[in-house]
């Protein structure tokens, strides 16, 4: 009977805890910051708001409406926007001009400048960034947020981040290291492709890590843990880029964005699955589903799939190929399951494979932008070089985890664990 008794205990305690979890209230840096009107720190300053269409409160209110209200306690004087522009209608790397909303001047920072100017920041304050991050290190928000850092450091700017959920929730740990020949704008600091922390965290890590004199404030989340996906936030999801639609997007991006952008098959943009997808005309939907499945990847299982793309690789082509289902978030791992997929594409259709690689190293242009998403030339020495890669693709990720851990845990916030 007693037995029976703590296992009804621990049965009402796992409910009342997911019960919890599913009825959390989070509020995003942006409203616990204004939730008692204007802060004092911003009363009678200038502010300068880097943010995008993105930033929205659980009322569907943007970051800059908000601040408009403010108008008399604050004078908001400029707007800075990342790639894909503020309304995030543009493409990946396409070129978005300055304009304005309304009376206030709208600066682009993926223009002729992707850092503001002196003359963009002059009579400026306080620079306040919030925007909404995916949790990996190439989506280029994050250089954004770290190229301000630095210019606010230079001129004296206080600087304050509002902070917002990791849609990958904050465990997710995956990926390599970024070697410091390959820092850029697709990736700017040493940290995993899959990093597992806030932009607020990743913040205070910059400052201290690369020693960025910058007047730092964080306004962190209230109600948000590590543990939750986006959806268990119950906050809107706003589609970050046109590829990004959905709040689990974010965990295929690094899945499968390297076999895209090397044009190895198409992985579903140009389809209604972005980043969901790996097919070719020449991939055997089952021989491929079958092998990857054989390795057993935690958390993830690959459907055989079968589809014709709307636009992009492979244009109104039948492909075959796999869609990768993701059954449980909290041990997936992308980036090891990417290189998994390069890995049996290598053993499966070595041919084709070899097509992809011969382009990758006779251009130049294309060769760097690789090294400059992984991080690293060890990826493509391997898959180049050696006739079996998993494991080996495999141990980069388990040794930058390792080695990027204890750094990480520095500079994690308290109030979400």
């Amino acid at each position: 009977m007693l037995i029976l008794a703590m296992s009804r205990f621990k049965f009402i305690l796992c409910f009342l805890s997911l019960f919890s979890l599913l009825h959390a209230q989070v509020q995003v840096g942006v409203d616990v910051f204004l939730e008692k009107g204007t802060p004092a720190c911003l009363k009678g300053k200038r502010i300068g708001l880097i943010t995008n269409h993105s930033a929205m409160n659980r009322d569907l209110k943007t970051t800059f409406e908000l601040f408009q209200k403010k108008a008399r306690e604050c004078q908001l004087v400029a707007v800075f926007s990342p790639e894909h522009g503020y309304f995030g209608d543009a493409y990946a790397g396409e070129r978005v001009e300055g304009r304005t909303l309304g009376s206030v001047p709208l600066y682009s920072l993926h223009g002729d400048h992707r850092r503001p100017t002196a003359e963009m920041l002059q009579g400026i304050d306080v620079l306040i960034y919030d925007i909404q991050d995916i949790g990996s290190r190439s989506y280029t928000y994050l250089s954004t947020l770290f190229y301000c850092m630095e210019e606010a450091a230079k001129y004296g700017i206080a600087f304050v981040v509002l902070d917002r959920p990791n849609p990958m929730g904050g465990t997710v740990v995956d990926g390599p290291l970024l070697e410091k020949s390959w820092r850029s704008f697709l990736g700017y600091i040493n940290i995993p492709y899959c990093h597992g922390m806030t932009v607020g965290e990743l913040a205070l890590l910059f400052r201290e890590e690369y020693r960025v004199n910058c007047d730092l404030t964080v306004v962190a989340m209230r109600g948000w843990k590590r543990g939750m996906t986006f959806d268990q936030t119950r906050l809107p999801w706003v589609p970050t880029s046109p590829q990004i639609p959905e709040p689990d997007t974010p965990f295929y991006y690094p899945t499968t964005g390297l076999i895209g952008h090397s044009s190895i098959a198409n992985i579903g943009v140009g389809y209604t699955l972005p980043f969901k997808l790996v097919g070719a005309p020449w991939i055997e939907a089952e021989k491929f589903a079958a092998a990857l499945n054989q390795q057993k990847l935690p958390g993830v299982f690959f459907q055989p799939y079968f589809f014709k793309p709307f636009f992009g690789k492979f244009k109104l082509e039948p492909c075959q190929g796999v869609r990768v289902v993701i059954r449980d978030p909290k041990v997936f791992l992308p980036m090891t399951t990417q290189f998994t997929m390069l890995g049996v594409i290598k053993n499966l259709y070595p041919n084709h494979l070899e097509e992809v690689l011969s382009d990758l190293k006779s251009s130049k242009s294309k060769r760097e932008t690789f090294h400059k998403l992984t991080g690293n030339e060890e990826v493509l020495s391997l898959l180049i070089e050696e006739k079996v890669v998993i494991w080996k693709l495999r141990g980069i990720c388990v040794k930058a985890r390792d080695t990027f851990l204890p750094v990480r845990a520095k500079y994690l916030l308290e109030s979400y664990n």
